[in-house]
């Protein structure tokens, strides 16, 4: 297997992680279905997000950053993720979080609870100020600057040319993972949110050279559409190519993106989603969450009822964690249960 030059990283994830058979969910679906425990990457620091930070806190430790900056929804994992990560680490953190009524902010549930046990410094924006994160970030920036302080501003997700090393990373256990395996043809499937995720297994993927052994990588967006992630993921593998030069170029038609299943929008569910996520921890004991991999997940099973082989022989699903987003659910879970 090819060498990885590995930017510097900082240890914050339990890694490498499980890739588990899910024998009961085979039967229901029709195909042979494993899962990527992502979900397992630490107690608070779990999910997908922190395999992203341990290169992005690198970078900002390296810098002599004392603040991390970023935002996200209300419920982000990411930042949730980046203000445990930044007290573990000795930093500040400073987050922006999109909310319906800033004058109104949501109660201290969930990831917010966690946020605010973390210490982090909470600012509240609004749907439309949200479309202008980045100036947001830049102007938060320049007013850490104005106190004295070194800030380091994190994308959204964590979805940058460098944050994707977390999954190039996380592509190369699973091509460990699959080698142990008979070889059929297998799809890797992940929620696509923001973009990074998908970008690392891509650029593993092809790294890796994981198509010659029948291998692909597929993402069911849980917000936006094909034609927006296309854009997203194609440029950060473009900025990843353009700062290491390993001579990856991935095309429009390298990005496979399983539209169709946002349903009512982004954090926002179905109870058809619901019972999915129901019928897993009822199946397998494996607790998804609503806003990323439970409609992803449900949106494999409606691709499955309509193409029994939409994704090979062999189905491997990337559990990008997200548990505590149940919390705030439970209203909208409990008719269900």
């Amino acid at each position: 297997m090819r060498d990885l030059p590995f930017p510097d990283r900082v240890p914050l994830a339990c890694t490498p992680t499980p890739l588990a058979y899910l024998a009961r969910t085979s039967a229901v679906l029709g195909v042979e279905t494993w899962i990527k425990r992502d979900d397992l990457t630490g107690s608070v620091l779990t999910g997908n997000k922190v395999r992203k930070l341990e290169f992005l806190m690198a970078e900002a430790l390296a810098l002599g950053a004392d603040t991390v900056l970023t935002c996200g929804g209300e419920q982000s994992n990411h930042c949730r993720a980046t203000a445990l990560a930044a007290t573990q680490l000795g930093l500040a953190s400073r987050l922006l979080l999109r909310t319906e009524d800033p004058a109104r902010p949501p109660p201290t549930g969930g990831n917010i609870l966690l946020d605010r046990l973390a210490g982090a410094e909470i600012r509240w924006i609004s749907r439309s100020e949200y479309a202008n994160r980045a100036a947001l970030l830049a102007a938060e920036a320049d007013a850490v600057r104005a106190a004295g302080r070194v800030p380091y501003v994190i994308p959204e997700g964590g979805s940058s040319a460098l944050g994707s090393w977390g999954y190039i990373a996380a592509a190369a256990e699973l091509a460990t993972d699959l080698a142990a395996l008979p070889p059929r043809p297998t799809t890797i499937v992940y929620a696509c949110g923001s973009g990074g995720t998908g970008a690392g297994l891509i650029l593993g993927a092809r790294l890796l050279d994981l198509a010659a052994r029948g291998v692909r990588v597929a993402g069911v967006n849980v917000c936006d559409d094909r034609a927006y992630f296309t854009r997203v993921i194609g440029q950060i593998c473009r900025d990843f190519a353009e700062r290491w030069p390993l001579g990856v170029q991935i095309a429009a038609e390298d990005i496979d993106i399983v539209d169709g299943w946002v349903g009512l929008g982004y954090a926002r569910s179905q109870p058809a989603e619901l019972e999915v996520l129901r019928d897993l921890a009822r199946r397998e004991a494996i607790v998804l969450d609503p806003v990323y991999t439970g409609k992803a997940f449900y949106g494999v099973t409606r691709e499955l009822a309509r193409d029994g082989r939409r994704f090979g022989e062999r189905l491997v699903f990337v559990h990008t964690g997200g548990v505590f987003g149940l919390f705030p659910a439970a209203a909208e879970l409990a008719p269900l249960l």
